[in-house]
């Protein structure tokens, strides 16, 4: 049974009293009726703070021991979130009152900056959102003063890009998503950088977001020395796609690290030379090459996955065979990590939250434009980031047995 809304008589006989004097139709004359009571209880605390900066309350001169008095009100009109509201602010004859709830120069008590961040985090446009603050607000704000509100994100933006990281991390995501972006009054397709650590508590984060060119093996490099140079010495697994260059680039930076080669991208490259008639049986087969136990009997799945295939389709038997070193590293681990790295899953899910709610921007005009909107919609996805990776107290367990004293007591707090 539903929960039903409780009130005290005293609530109650209020409730009553503002109903018989507002007499409310809708729920639209209910808005102008807690509009207005929202700008009478504004008034009511903007007199209040002058009779506590005087001393008395209005008119009873007989408690005044300031020399200091009323000066009759000015005009302002103020943004709520229920639309405009007029209010007469105090003045005071000496000049010295200072209203704290309604400040000085101040001309928006509804944080419509915030939720303005909040809708073009949610991949609302400029002009949506301009639309929306008027038909529901009342708040005549152009689409040119939404963007100047959503810079102001952009200094914010950049000091998370350039924050210094952990030490060490578990486990790096590393893929790309792209965007169309206007550049030299041409539209180019850019490749946006993204990676994902997991560090050794458990707790994920984005690393970072870099806007460059077409993806390519030389562009890692540079953000792995990105992310070197802000503070990382060690990474324990990197799972990555499978662009020409990249195991290369890792080894280059952290020569350390174990390269997984992201299976499910292998499987679908693989299939692109499978007829469709042969598709089933040949997933069945190939199943059994990247579900095995055990790197041996995998190996022994991908002879009998030749022999049965090979001559048919020997594009796709190769493209494991020449890309086994890293294909093959989750064999090393137990199910713990094998279900973390053996593919990139998790961060292209994240990727697909920014096309969501970019998807509306079919062109963005600069890489600034591009690069707040992936802020903002990277702290909405994250939110929920609060938790540990699924089993990390074994798998933890795990990674300090395999990379023995990489791994220190204080890295895990």
């Amino acid at each position: 049974m539903a929960r039903q809304r409780k009130m005290t008589p005293e609530r109650k006989a209020f409730i009553d009293s503002l109903l018989a004097h507002y007499q409310p139709n809708d729920a639209n004359d209910v808005q102008e009726m807690l509009k207005d009571l929202l700008g009478d209880t504004l008034q009511g605390m903007l007199e209040a703070e002058m009779d506590q900066k005087l001393g008395y309350s209005k008119y009873d001169y007989q408690n005044k021991t300031t020399d200091d008095s009323r000066n009759g009100y000015s005009k302002k009109t103020v943004t709520s979130s229920m639309g405009p509201i007029d209010l007469d602010i105090p003045r005071d004859r000496k000049g010295e009152f200072e209203p704290q709830i309604v400040k000085k120069n101040q001309t928006d008590i509804s944080n419509i900056e915030d939720q303005v961040l909040s809708m073009y985090a949610k991949g609302m446009t400029t002009r949506d959102i301009s639309s929306h603050l008027r038909d529901v607000y009342g708040v005549d704000a152009s689409a040119e003063m939404i963007s100047h509100m959503t810079d102001r994100i952009l200094p914010i933006a950049r000091e998370w890009q350039n924050r210094p990281l952990e030490r060490k991390y578990a486990i790096v995501f590393m893929d790309a998503v792209h965007f169309n972006v206007r550049e030299d009054n041409r539209t180019i397709k850019k490749a946006v950088y993204v990676a994902i650590g997991v560090k050794l508590n458990g707790v994920r984060e984005v690393l970072g977001m870099w806007i460059g060119g077409n993806e390519s093996a030389k562009y890692w490099l540079g953000v792995l020395n990105e992310i070197k140079n802000r503070g990382v010495e060690d990474i324990m697994i990197v799972s990555v796609d499978g662009l020409t260059g990249f195991g290369d680039a890792i080894q280059a930076v952290f020569p350390l690290a174990e390269i997984q080669r992201c299976v499910v991208h292998q499987i679908r490259y693989s299939t692109k030379f499978i007829s469709y008639k042969d598709l089933k049986s040949f997933m069945a087969d190939l199943k059994l090459v990247y579900k095995a136990d055990t790197e041996d009997l995998a190996l022994s799945a991908l002879d009998e996955l030749e022999e049965t295939w090979g001559k048919k389709y020997p594009a796709s038997i190769a493209s494991w065979r020449n890309n086994w070193a890293q294909l093959s590293t989750y064999f090393k681990f137990p199910v713990e990590i094998r279900r973390l790295i053996y593919t990139t899953n998790s961060i292209e899910n994240f990727n697909r939250q920014l096309r969501k709610v970019t998807k509306s921007k079919t062109i963005f005009p600069t890489d600034d434009a591009l690069f707040k909107s992936l802020y903002l919609a990277m702290i909405d996805a994250t939110k929920k980031w609060t938790g540990k990776a699924w089993s990390w107290g074994q798998t933890l367990d795990q990674l300090c047995i395999y990379f023995g004293d990489r791994i220190q007591p204080e890295d895990v707090m």
